[in-house]
């Protein structure tokens, strides 16, 4: 009983001490509306700054043009432009592991151009577009690519301005009974959603600076 009555009491006499206090000036719980900023918003980007537009219209339009004096490649006949996931597995080795693999990375969409030029060499490029609502697939793919590059015939070079970006050059040229031995170069980055593929065959090898104008030139259009 005396160790309740101790509490009540202590209780009673805090409560006491604090009416005879003077009372603790607050700021008022509720605010003044802050007046508006005056001036005009700031005008949105035009459509040939805002890289989202771009990359949400038609892609193909992003694609490099045929250099003058070159063919269209014959292989784009009845494509338009355009590469369906079907499509795009088909340049795999195992087509079958590539197409489930597409699924799972959310795939979107393949713009693809190329050209030849006279009888000297190929061009082949390929803006291959993801979904990216999972992961950042567009990375991904650029790093298998270089995986897949890299060998111990191969000179490579990173793509200014890029950050995942590298050109390769193979030294040894590719041979098939029948067939007369080809060159290849190759190029892979990546640009938010989008990753560039760039591949070079001819009967000659390739040198550094054809790699990087067509690499540098395609990045600086995404």
């Amino acid at each position: 009983m005396a160790a309740v009555l101790g509490v009540v009491a202590g209780t009673c006499a805090g409560y006491l001490v604090q009416a005879d206090r003077e009372p603790t000036k607050l700021p008022p719980l509720s605010q003044p509306t802050l007046a508006q900023a005056k001036g005009e918003a700031p005008e949105p980007l035009p459509a040939a700054q805002d890289r989202r537009v771009r990359t949400e219209g038609d892609l193909r339009k992003l694609l490099l043009k045929k250099p003058r004096g070159a063919k269209n490649a014959e292989w784009l006949e009845g494509l338009d432009g355009w590469m369906d996931m079907a499509d795009y597995a088909d340049t795999y080795e195992e087509p079958d592991q590539a197409f489930g693999d597409l699924v799972g990375a959310e795939f979107r969409r393949v713009a693809v151009t190329g050209w030849s030029v006279g009888n000297s060499y190929s061009v082949e490029i390929r803006l291959v577009q993801y979904r990216q609502e999972e992961a950042v697939a567009a990375a991904d793919a650029v790093a298998s690519q270089r995986y897949g590059a890299e060998s111990d015939d191969v000179r490579s070079w990173p793509i200014p301005g890029t950050g995942d970006g590298m050109a390769y050059v193979h030294k040894e040229p590719t041979t098939e009974p029948g067939y007369l031995p080809l060159y290849s170069a190759e190029a892979h980055a990546s640009r938010g959603d989008i990753a560039l593929q760039i591949w070079l065959t001819g009967s000659k090898p390739f040198k550094k600076k054809t790699v990087m104008d067509l690499a540098e030139r395609q990045m600086e259009r995404l």
